[in-house]
């Protein structure tokens, strides 16, 4: 492994995630992870979502929808279709990481 990449441990919703990160963003990484933890957390509290990979599907749903907003806000224009696409496949990236170590 490059000796400017190491593995960190992350936790969401009690469980463990070895992520391969850049030492220089693993603060960021970390603070992502707590977030997406919270976020997930709220969901699974609110009772109207049951199973992991549908908790993650409305958090990720959510935090993009976040990540939209601002973009458009700060920029003042309108999210490219680009933009969409690549958020969707970090997403569909993610659940199929779920869904592997929940086969674990």
């Amino acid at each position: 492994m490059n000796p400017e990449v190491s593995t960190l441990d992350v936790f969401i919703l009690d469980k463990a995630y070895k992520i391969a990160s850049p030492l220089a963003e693993q603060d960021n990484l970390r603070r992502a992870a707590q977030y997406l933890d919270r976020k997930m957390r709220e969901i699974r509290g609110s009772g109207k979502v049951l199973g992991l990979e549908r908790i993650a599907v409305i958090a990720a749903l959510n935090i993009a929808h976040e990540l939209l907003s601002l973009r458009q806000q700060t920029s003042g224009e309108a999210v490219s279709p680009a933009d969409i696409a690549l958020l969707l496949q970090r997403m569909e990236a993610g659940l199929a990481e779920t869904s592997e170590t929940e086969l674990r």
